[in-house]
């Protein structure tokens, strides 16, 4: 794959299908490759296989950007879901993919303002600091201050239903289910993401969301400018710090570990409770980190967040309740009342799902039911890692594969693993009760 800018981007249907075709035709021949150097004695490992087919299919996605590499991005946080050649290649999508070239970005100034990016800023650099799915990061001057100028890439927004329907007939034929199985998830999958490409919808949910959570400590928010932005260009302070791998690299001390955490699990747990809604796309890369002060944390990019129904919410908190695992009539009701047990299903199903949910939920949930919890517990962590080679190897559950739950639960499960991951990263010990 090429780190070079690119020029232009597949943005219709029929651009984005071929370059998906030629993808599977280039991963097809790294498997020919393979078993041809395998029949002749030759070296040829699984895990090279999985490294140049992983190269192969993350170019593809780099190239396409939108609503396929936000996928790969929210799959690299699933340590255990994928080979580690590609959730090493898709974690790539967190932190840079290539950028667009100079003469894309100054079209979208043109297109939004009717002036270049040279004319908007006093300083403004045509190389992207940032490349990511959605859009790409530049840095700006105006007035005296640093910016942060987020550019769409073109045609995004108009793809995600395209690539949705260009991708569903495979995954569903791969799964063995009906559309009618999965419409529920995939339009709250296609929902999510056209939210996220609507820049105006971002920068009232960054405002909203800063202000009511400036009481929370050692959280630092940047400040938007609506005169500067528009639905398909955001301007916003630029926010001093480090991403969670580089300032790792620094050695930060226990302490600094241990608030960084506390910040990450106070700003989550209020927005759960108090605001009931959640920034829902809690990758490294949104967030800057810094020794300062004891550990202060910069919060980016509100494009994904989640309201929570109140009804979702009282299911949500009730499964992860202590009292909830005494119960085996409370939990049969509320994974009932979560449409994840049925009437229709038979003793034997009841029982597997009612066995898998216990066991899931009982070491998920348990930070919410301590006082204080370590996340640098190696123990723990093997546990749930351990925990979901198992379900996954279980071949009673492997043939359930129909989805089951809210559609609501996609993004609350999603940001739940990614802040488990974070202070897993962060090694932290948090209060959490």
């Amino acid at each position: 794959m090429s780190d070079q800018p690119l020029t232009s981007l597949p943005t219709t249907k029929v651009a984005r299908a071929a370059r998906f075709a030629r993808t599977g035709l280039n991963v097809g021949a790294n498997y020919v490759k393979h078993y041809a150097k395998k029949a002749v004695g030759a070296e040829s490992s699984m895990e090279d296989l999985h490294t140049a087919n992983a190269a192969e299919l993350y170019g593809a996605l780099s190239e396409m950007k939108g609503s396929v590499l936000k996928v790969a991005q929210m799959l690299a946080m699933e340590k255990n879901m994928l080979p580690t050649a590609y959730s090493d290649q898709f974690a790539q999508a967190q932190y840079q993919t290539p950028p667009l070239s100079g003469p894309l970005v100054i079209k979208a100034f043109r297109d939004a303002f009717g002036k270049s990016p040279f004319q908007v800023f006093d300083e403004f650099e045509p190389a992207a600091r940032q490349a990511a799915s959605i859009g790409q990061v530049h840095f700006a001057r105006k007035d005296g201050r640093d910016l942060a100028v987020k550019v769409q890439y073109p045609g995004v927004a108009a793809s995600i239903k395209s690539d949705i329907n260009l991708v569903k007939p495979i995954a569903l034929r791969v799964m063995g289910l009906s559309e009618t199985q999965v419409r529920p998830y995939l339009e709250e999958v296609e929902a999510r993401l056209i939210e996220e490409t609507d820049y105006a919808l971002e920068l009232r949910r960054g405002q909203d969301i800063a202000a009511r959570c400036a009481h929370l400590a050692h959280l630092q928010f940047p400040r938007y400018y609506p005169e500067l932005s528009s639905p398909r260009i955001l301007s916003m302070d630029w926010l001093p710090g480090q991403h969670l791998k580089e300032f790792l690299a620094q050695g930060p001390s226990q302490a600094v570990r241990n608030q960084l955490g506390q910040a990450l699990w106070d700003f989550y747990q209020f927005q759960l409770n108090d605001l009931r809604q959640v920034h829902a796309d809690p990758h490294p890369g949104n967030f800057l980190l810094r020794a300062e002060a004891g550990g202060t944390l910069g919060v980016l990019d509100f494009g994904c967040v989640k309201e929570v129904p109140a009804d979702v919410y009282h299911q949500f908190t009730t499964l992860l309740a202590p009292e909830t695992f005494a119960d085996e009539a409370r939990l049969r009701a509320l994974l009932t009342e979560a449409n994840v047990l049925r009437a229709s299903d038979s003793a034997p199903m009841q029982a597997l799902y009612l066995r898998t949910l216990r066991s899931s939920l009982e070491l998920v949930g348990r930070p919410f039911r301590q006082p204080v919890f370590d996340f640098g517990d190696p123990a723990y962590m093997a546990a749930l890692y351990a925990l979901g080679d198992d379900l996954m190897a279980d071949p009673e559950l492997r043939q359930q594969r129909e989805p089951r739950g809210s559609a609501h639960f996609i993004y609350l499960n999603r940001t739940y693993v990614g802040l488990f991951a974070l202070l897993t990263e962060l090694k932290a010990e948090v209060r959490t009760a």
